[in-house]
């Protein structure tokens, strides 16, 4: 059998998932297991690094069985991951010497906090495109190499390795034979310059992580490694790799500057492509690397929401107000119109635009008649509002946008959406295949495979499924965004 499929892995803050794509860009078959979530002090999130490998194997043989292929059919492999998560471990076992300390993470607020007050977050800005805040890579890495004991002594010895969750999958699918980064990932860590694409010696100092632990910076699209035979039967090279919300970036063929995606998972992120031109926001977003391609960087302003369906998760979960995620829409549908009710979900703080690491949910507007419907209603209404201060943002810097492709789990929920469009005062388009962070990596595989020509080829395959047009007046759209503000406000910690 010719080799004409791409096996994506897709490894997320809540799941790890595997799907088989043919040489169309379709979907064949995908496995799915869900990854447990580890919270060992109040701000606190891990993952069990081992756990991620084991289910990342289960997934990839999962969907190989289902799709009834054997590994001779894959022309290649492409990788896409939960940005930011970072793992330290021996180079000599491969096994990581602490959890992964997972993007949600705020453990290094105070030191970030630190960095500010010294005076150090314009420079940090101007080499990474980045704000200094625990979300981001290379603290955690510090705070690894401070906690774990001897850790600081065997990275001097050169016998640890650090890096984000694709790095670690790629170090274990090659047997601990390629220690390598794509340069989206690289980007996220405030210790990659993003305009010389190196890391950064001054950075590293500053954040004093050892240069020996860091990977070797890639293309989102090469000859990455090959993964052993062991693993799916056969030996399959490795070929795409690119953060999470990136990948999506090219699944959703935004690949002219101007145009905007938006991703619904875990958290929100919404990324402008910019072209070869890194600017600088003057609205706290960050400044990116969309893509690189034959070592040319394209980049992106990104606007990051850290709880997005987290919050639907949390009523589940935590409230005990649904018993499955898509039980949400009903619930909501139930709520008075104008309730009133706004659902801050500042849970692990607040991303994009305010970059308040220390802000805490809040649940306001409750009167005596509002009841579990309002609340889920609030709790949806709070990923519009939060897109919406986005969306402000990149107009505040210049952006001319005239619609927002949408990608996600949360997107198949109709009336999100036309809440999301009416709330953002842009159309709002649905594409058929709405698991595009997937579909990225394999896109990402595929062009060095050889079964797609360009990204340009790409974008013809990508066709919309529906189109949510605004239908709300501007008034009563500002009334309740006047209200969000509000509310955000209240949580504000300074």
């Amino acid at each position: 059998m010719a080799a004409t499929h791409i096996l994506a892995i897709d490894q997320g803050t809540t799941s790890t998932r595997a799907i088989v794509f043919d040489a169309s860009g379709r979907p064949v078959a995908s496995a799915q297991k869900e990854l447990p979530q580890i919270f060992p002090q109040p701000g606190w999130v891990e993952h069990d690094a081992e756990e991620i490998w084991r289910a990342t194997v289960e997934v990839c043989r999962g969907a190989l069985d289902r799709a009834k292929l054997a590994a001779t059919a894959l022309a290649g492999i492409g990788i896409t991951n939960q940005r930011e998560t970072t793992v330290v471990w021996d180079r000599s076992t491969g096994k990581p010497i602490h959890n992964a300390i997972v993007w949600q993470d705020r453990r290094t607020a105070e030191h970030c906090a630190a960095l500010k007050r010294a005076g150090h977050e314009g420079e940090v800005g101007r080499r990474t495109g980045l704000l200094l805040d625990p979300y981001f890579s290379g603290t955690k890495i510090a705070w690894i190499l401070d906690h774990v004991a001897g850790a600081r002594a065997a990275a001097a010895r050169g016998a640890l390795a650090a890096g984000t969750i694709e790095c670690f999958l790629l170090w274990r699918l090659s047997g601990g034979k390629v220690h390598a980064s794509d340069a989206t990932n690289a980007s996220r860590t405030l210790l990659f310059n993003i305009h010389d694409g190196t890391w950064d010696d001054a950075l590293l100092r500053l954040l004093d992580v050892p240069a020996s632990l860091l990977p070797t910076v890639v293309d989102c699209s090469g000859a990455l490694g090959v993964a052993t035979p062991d693993l799916l039967g056969a030996a399959v090279p490795v070929l795409g790799m690119a953060g999470d919300q990136q990948a999506a970036t090219v699944g959703q063929a935004c690949i002219r500057p101007g145009m905007i995606k938006v991703t619904y998972g875990t958290g929100c992120f919404a990324l402008l492509n910019t072209g070869s031109i890194a600017m600088r926001s003057h609205n706290r977003l960050l400044t990116t690397i969309a893509y690189q391609l034959a070592g040319r960087r394209t980049y992106a302003l990104e606007g990051s929401i850290f709880v997005a369906g987290a919050a639907v998760q949390w009523l589940r979960d935590g409230l005990g107000l649904i018993e499955k995620s898509a039980d949400v829409e009903a619930l909501a549908a139930r709520a008075r119109p104008g309730h009133g009710v706004y659902l801050v979900p500042a849970f692990v703080g607040l991303g994009a635009p305010h970059w308040d690491a220390d802000a805490r949910g809040a649940l306001l507007g409750l009167t005596r008649d509002s009841g579990p419907a309002e609340i889920a209603a609030a709790t949806l209404d709070s990923v519009c509002y939060q897109t919406r201060d986005l969306v402000e943002a990149m107009r505040g810097d210049g952006a001319q946008l005239d619609e927002l492709r949408v990608d996600g789990g949360m997107v198949v929920n109709d009336a999100l959406m036309q809440r999301l469009a009416d709330t953002v005062g842009l159309p709002v388009e649905r594409p058929t295949v709405t698991e595009t962070t997937a579909l990225g990596a394999a896109f990402l595989a595929g062009l060095q495979a050889g079964l797609w020509p360009s990204l340009d080829a790409l974008a013809q395959r990508w066709t919309l499924d529906r189109a949510f047009r605004p239908a709300e007046d501007a008034a009563s759209r500002d009334r309740r965004c006047a209200g969000w503000q509000q509310a955000v406000q209240r949580v504000r910690s300074s």
